[in-house]
């Protein structure tokens, strides 16, 4: 664990010597990260991809024009008002389903609307890493908190952290808010609970996750009036977002309708089941035929539950099992395309403390920074194959 320091930037809440102590784990991220845009860059030049709004070459126009990029783009340049609808096959695709903190800070970056949208990610991305660190050295150590930072960046999809998405800035948003509140602070984790749910719709999970657990400490007397103010701001983000659709759509579940052109709605895992039921026979019988990305898809599936119990046997503190908890519901509850699954999961920073933990301890430390280099070129050689050859959005 590091050492606090007298000295604290009340404004910030940020120890002056905090970059100082993160700096391996930022710049361990930075590297298992660069190797997945080098890849990018030299592999995929001269390539185009599918999905809207894909016209050029080369993997760093790639990472700025990926599927939903676009969206994101058109909001902060036209707004939502003047974001024209796309026909789909199941309605129309229509701009109120994405959540408006992305686009308005692109919006706030005077650079041209791709360029503007990368920055902002990867300036999100390592903030999410020094997030995910801070969590996992207050939790099992420093040394644990750089291998957690190095894991998130090598995960199969990690390529999206480097994507003008919105997940860098969800995740980075969540993982100080659980750090937040596994200090006590509660109004801060509520107001970066707030200002997550207003990137992404897992702010709910995060907002489920910091309420209850600041309702669970006014329970056994500590908190007083800051963990009930924490627990009221924590949904307001993601309520507020959803009744201001409801309120342009003229109805109250008008979000929930602009999903249904994605086919994203809870069916409590019966499309998960299905997919699984279809997946594995064709496995056995004919795994030629099978995509890679509904292997790994489904191994991500799997390892997250598997790494949810051994979370809860590691005894992490409420807010972070029932954060990893909701987003698991999430993402096996969902009834939308099954290969947007293990993207919802990558916020889902503390499944990977079951990891982190136990190689911090290791002694073997050459045998931990093989395994993470390894890892790292795997995922940049399936950040490749998802950008570039799977013909569908991560």
């Amino acid at each position: 664990m590091t050492v606090e320091s007298p000295r604290t930037d009340r404004a910030l809440g940020v120890r002056p010597t905090a970059l100082r102590a993160a700096a391996p784990a930022l710049l361990g991220y930075l590297a298992v990260r660069a190797l997945g845009v080098l890849t990018l860059v030299v592999a995929g030049a001269d390539r185009v991809g599918p999905g809207p709004g894909v016209h050029g070459t080369g993997g760093l126009h790639r990472l700025a024009t990926l599927w939903d990029a676009y969206w994101y783009q058109q909001i902060a340049l036209h707004g939502y008002a003047g974001t024209s609808p796309v026909a789909g096959p199941h309605g129309l695709y229509e701009p109120y389903a994405f959540f408006p903190a992305y686009p308005l800070l692109i919006r706030l970056v005077p650079l041209p609307v791709q360029w503007s949208a990368l920055a902002v990610a990867w300036a999100a991305a390592l903030a999410a890493a020094w997030g995910v660190y801070a969590v996992a050295a207050r939790l099992y150590g420093q040394r644990a908190g750089v291998i957690a930072a190095a894991l998130w960046g090598v995960l199969p999809y990690a390529v999206v952290e480097n994507a003008a998405y919105s997940e860098p800035l969800f995740t980075a948003l969540a993982a100080w808010s659980v750090h937040a509140a596994v200090r006590g602070r509660w109004i801060r984790a509520g107001l970066l609970c707030l200002l997550a749910g207003l990137s992404r719709p897992t702010g709910i999970a995060l907002a489920a996750a910091v309420g209850a657990a600041a309702l669970w400490e006014l329970l056994h007397g500590r908190g007083g009036r800051r963990a009930v103010a924490g627990a009221l701001l924590a949904p307001l983000g993601f309520v507020g977002f959803v009744a201001w659709v409801g309120v342009r759509k003229e109805r109250w579940d008008g979000y929930f309708r602009v999903q249904d052109a994605w086919q994203s709605r809870f069916d409590y895992g019966r499309a998960t089941f299905r997919a699984f039921r279809l997946l594995l026979p064709r496995m056995l019988t004919a795994p030629e035929l099978v995509p890679l990305a509904d292997v790994v898809v489904a191994g991500v599936l799997v390892a997250g539950v598997v790494l949810f119990l051994l979370s809860v046997r590691q005894r992490q503190p409420p807010v972070l099992l029932l954060y990893s908890a909701a987003l698991l519901v999430l993402a096996l509850g969902d009834a939308a395309y099954f290969n947007s699954r293990a993207r919802f999961l990558l916020p889902a920073f503390g499944l990977l403390l079951p990891i982190a933990a136990p190689l911090a301890r290791t002694r073997h430390r050459t045998a931990v920074t093989v395994l993470l280099a390894a890892a790292a070129v795997l995922s940049a050689a399936y950040g490749f194959y998802a950008a570039f050859v799977y013909p569908d959005a991560p």
